[in-house]
């Protein structure tokens, strides 16, 4: 029943991992863009739905689309001002720009919320225990795993059956056929940001009401374990974020509880390491040819 236990807290916090790691493969997948900043994208979203909660009172679903709102139109924005501009510049100039946004992001919301750590209304999503022997299972897993399902079946239902979805995979497959076919390339990319963004900020969300506490600097190491879920899956492949996030989950909380919670962050890291290493495609990436 431990295993079983550990399996439902690993499934938890994989499918948090993958919502990130979804909005990661989707940028990189259209303009080959690592956005750094995006494990803070998470955070705010996690500020907009605590505001949401704590000022107006709003039940749990009213917050969390207003905390994805908010975080879609915060990655639109950084996409518009911080990587518009510097689109044709080399990768590195791309890559600074997204490690100094993530720095902005952090402080701007420190300066305005205040460093401590705060925590979401009880009465948001009340916690209730479901026992099955003796299994105990937190009524918020539950939640997060499905919504983290709802969400990444309505994000497969837009790539695959909307014509903005067609538009998405054209523009990552080559941008400038998809140009000339008449599709407006920018507002294509505004939508991917705007798409993995909001699915940042519902984990945010669930993140802050599963765990009672939210600060500034909580996208960091999320942030980072995400990048690695997606180039474990495959970078630039949904799916692959999605199983990627899983592993990754699992991986971490089965060291925590059966090797040492002291080395779960190293172990995360060695297996971005071992990947790269044995499939620097990922698990589900195909081996690409590139001309030179």
């Amino acid at each position: 029943m431990e295993f079983l236990q550990q399996v439902i807290n690993g499934l938890s916090l994989g499918f948090v991992y993958a919502l990130i790691a979804i909005g990661y493969t989707m940028v990189y997948g259209i303009i080959g863009l690592i956005n750094f900043a995006h494990g803070d994208i998470y955070m705010v979203g996690a500020y907009f739905g605590f505001f949401a909660a704590t000022n107006f009172g709003l039940p749990f679903i009213p917050t969390l689309l207003i905390a994805m709102g908010g975080a879609a139109i915060a990655g639109m924005i950084i996409e518009k001002v911080a990587y518009k501009p510097l689109r044709k510049s080399p990768k590195i100039s791309l890559l600074i720009t997204a490690i100094g946004m993530s720095v902005l992001l952090e402080n701007v919301v420190r300066k305005m919320m205040g460093s401590d750590p705060q925590s979401y209304p009880d009465n948001l999503l009340p916690q209730h225990i479901i026992k099955f022997g003796t299994l105990s299972i937190d009524n918020r897993q539950i939640i997060i795993i499905l919504i983290s399902i709802v969400l990444v079946v309505i994000l497969q239902y837009i790539v695959f059956k909307t014509k903005t979805g067609k538009a998405m995979r054209a523009a990552s497959f080559d941008k400038d056929a998809a140009a000339l076919m008449g599709i407006n390339v920018n507002n294509i990319i505004s939508i991917t940001f705007a798409i993995g963004s909001a699915l940042a900020g519902a984990a945010g969300v669930l993140v802050g009401i599963l765990y009672s506490s939210i600060d500034p600097y909580m996208g960091i190491m999320p942030g980072l374990k995400a990048f690695v879920a997606a180039v474990l899956g495959g970078i630039g492949i949904i799916p692959g974020a999605l199983a990627g996030g899983i592993l990754m989950g699992l991986a971490e909380t089965f060291s925590k509880v059966y090797i040492s919670s002291s080395y779960s962050d190293a172990i995360a890291f060695s297996i971005l390491i071992i990947i790269l290493i044995v499939k620097p495609s990922g698990l589900l990436g195909k081996k690409t040819s590139e001309k030179v």
